[in-house]
């Protein structure tokens, strides 16, 4: 059950967050704007509202997928660590069990995870200004015509491999940060939850959720920055040739400040969309266990 709670959950937060994730991957790749709201004037100038929204029809079925693994995955590896440790699965685990199976389920959803970020991180970059946007020069046809088409044309140029690109970056990320942010989730869970209860309200669960997911982006910001710079480099233009060249390239050009380009907007989207996530799951559970 956990595996559909997570699907849902993740389904749900993807559609509330995926305007501000195309303004954070715009920011993170390209230089030429002077802030989050400059990125979001010139989206919309350029193309409208479903300029915001690239990508997001497969990223919401691959989130949900994603999401489904992660919370699984979670679960289940906490359950066998104090079957091994303990001798049950319902014993109360420590805050490194948490820890592990948190780095776990990020480790498992790399693994799924790296060709739809690959594919929405260039149809998020990608220009194709709005028909009523006028321009002196004919527009051109664009690259992607979709998510699909967009992994068939990278499978096809860049070879299976440019599928994978940013896996390191994204490895990184997201063991780290999945692993604080399932410690941060039960730690304040336990924190805000009166003596005597078993679960934690439904406001807990949201406001824990929320600052969960806040520190875990807060955090995964630096590799996120990195990972998406390596997933735009397309295959004829071969700027970065792994994750340290990236990072060294990007902070010699730019300053260290680079690397927390769209902290704020992170941090921002994190919380609802985290809110959004937990009490979902918890709501699919509970209404399980109920019937």
């Amino acid at each position: 059950m956990d595996f559909i709670a997570g699907a849902i959950g993740g389904g749900l937060s993807t559609a509330v967050g995926y305007p501000l994730d195309t303004v954070k991957v715009r920011i993170q790749t390209e230089r030429h704007y002077n802030g989050i709201w400059h990125c979001i004037q010139e989206t919309y100038r350029t193309e409208k509202v479903w300029g915001f929204y690239k990508g997001v029809s497969a990223s919401v079925l691959t989130v949900s997928v994603i999401s489904s693994v992660s919370f699984g995955t979670y679960k289940n590896f906490l359950c066998t660590i104090c079957k091994l440790r303990y001798g049950a699965a319902d014993v109360k685990p420590s805050k490194l069990d948490v820890s592990l199976s948190g780095g776990a389920a990020g480790a498992v959803r790399v693994v799924l995870m790296t060709p739809s970020e690959v594919a929405k991180v260039r149809m998020q970059t990608q220009r194709n200004p709005h028909p009523s946007v006028t321009s002196p020069q004919p527009v051109s046809k664009p690259k992607y015509r979709g998510s699909l088409h967009c992994l068939k044309v990278i499978a096809k140029e860049e070879g299976f491999g440019g599928l994978y690109k940013g896996c390191s970056a994204l490895l990184c990320r997201d063991c780290s940060s999945s692993a604080i942010y399932f410690l941060t989730y039960s730690a304040l869970c336990d924190w805000l939850t009166p003596p005597g209860k078993n679960k934690p309200g439904f406001l807990v669960v949201l406001l824990s959720g929320g600052f969960a997911g806040v520190l875990a982006w807060g955090l995964a910001t630096p590799m996120d920055v990195i990972k998406s710079r390596m997933q735009t480099d397309e295959s004829d233009q071969h700027k970065y040739k792994g994750l340290i060249h990236c990072a060294r390239e990007s902070v010699r050009k730019e300053g260290a400040k680079v690397l927390f380009k769209g902290l704020g907007l992170n941090c921002i989207r994190a919380f609802p969309v985290n809110m959004v996530v937990f009490v979902t799951y918890e709501a699919v559970l509970r209404f399980t266990d109920h019937y």
